[in-house]
């Protein structure tokens, strides 16, 4: 069965950050905007989305579309995160308003799924339940060719009642094995370590072997009854995982640059097949250029990486490294940090000049000027 979860609340929400004009809501209406690749059938992320739903186990389950925008004692109290966790900072999440976030984890999805009246009164009656969930979450991050601060998420859960038992960590791993070996193949070679995370335990995360190198591509554990208790539901138990899709994506075609996901160009879009090796259609020159500033020390970065994307573009930042951190009371005053960026400006579609780089690292400036009242040296 699908379910979609529309809520009054998020299109008040919706509503009031269209009225917005400051820079924060401008941010989040081009996110929101932004289509979901998941959803969109010419995206690899879509044929992984198909692939994992197809295995065994994860057939059987619901499928549940939930709200891009939650809110924060939802998306962090439920499901047990510390009070000092950095997600619950606004310099690692985008806040719609005081309460209000843009999803940071489908596993949220948790809370939706359990208020559904169909899925009430089957646990009502000692039925098993689960569900998957899969779309875009939004995290501030950093800029390099790994990272995006808009990607996508797929989840996964099963709860069964305790009178059949305690499920055994064993039947996650089963599960894993299966969503794995259709994504990579029977072939693939894969390990499980131990993990942590808030809303499980025992915990897990699965790594695959590419190349020489292991690479951790999902995570999962039993849900915390505590956690189970906060969302109205006891005596039951179950297992639960999710999975970055971009990741998995990166690791099947080998691509260079996250970026090329999102790009519209023929001869990089007729590329993106599962199974298909990228081949650079023109690896295009870098320019570098540093920019370095002295600004208040409530500075926060991934705040500026925001402003670089939005500045300069995202077609055009390939990776933004720091160089330089330090503070000087007597040259700069108590209350300032001097920054040194090195950023690297490479287009995926055209040779990039010196006058045009200039231009965009001239336009840069004058944005962290205006934006952070910094004083760029």
């Amino acid at each position: 069965m699908e379910y979609r979860i529309n809520t009054d609340e998020e299109k008040r929400l919706l509503a009031s950050l269209e009225a917005r004009t400051d820079t924060d809501a401008l941010r989040m209406k081009r996110y929101l905007s932004m289509p979901d690749l998941s959803r969109t059938s010419t995206s690899p992320l879509f044929e992984l989305v198909e692939r994992a739903r197809k295995t065994p186990t994860l057939s059987t389950l619901d499928n549940i579309i939930i709200p891009e925008i939650v809110p924060a004692d939802i998306s962090f109290d439920l499901f047990n995160f510390a009070a000092d966790h950095p997600a619950r900072s606004k310099s690692d999440t985008y806040y719609v308003d005081d309460k209000n976030i843009l999803r940071t984890h489908d596993t949220v999805m948790w809370y939706y799924y359990l208020q559904l009246p169909e899925v009430k009164e089957r646990i009502a009656k000692g039925e098993s339940v689960g569900t998957v969930c899969y779309g875009k979450v939004f995290r501030k991050d950093e800029i390099d060719n790994r990272h995006m601060n808009v990607f996508h998420q797929f989840g996964g859960w099963f709860l069964q009642p305790d009178s059949k038992g305690i499920m055994p960590l064993q039947e996650l791993k089963k599960v894993l094995t299966e969503v794995v070996e259709g994504l990579f193949g029977k072939g693939v070679e894969y390990r499980f370590l131990d993990d942590t995370f808030p809303y499980t335990d025992p915990s897990l995360q699965i790594e695959v072997k590419v190349g020489e190198r292991w690479i951790e591509i999902m995570g999962g554990g039993m849900p915390k009854k505590a956690v189970l208790k906060n969302m109205g539901v006891e005596g039951y138990n179950g297992w639960a995982f999710g999975f970055g899709l971009e990741r998995l994506a990166i690791i099947g075609m080998e691509l260079p640059d996250i970026r090329l996901l999102w790009s519209t160009d023929p001869r990089v879009t007729a590329q993106l097949k599962l199974g298909t090796k990228y081949k650079e259609v023109s690896k295009y020159p870098a320019v570098v250029r540093d920019i370095s500033f002295i600004v208040a020390n409530t500075f926060q970065p991934n705040d500026y990486f925001d402003l670089i994307r939005e500045t300069v573009g995202e077609d055009m930042a390939e990776e933004v490294q720091l160089l330089d951190k330090y503070e000087n009371a007597e040259k700069f005053g108590a209350d300032k940090i001097s920054y040194t960026y090195r950023i690297t400006y490479r287009s995926l579609n055209k040779t990039l000049t010196n006058e045009e780089v200039d231009q965009l690292h001239k336009k840069l400036e004058e944005a962290t000027k205006q934006v952070y009242q910094a004083q760029v040296r």
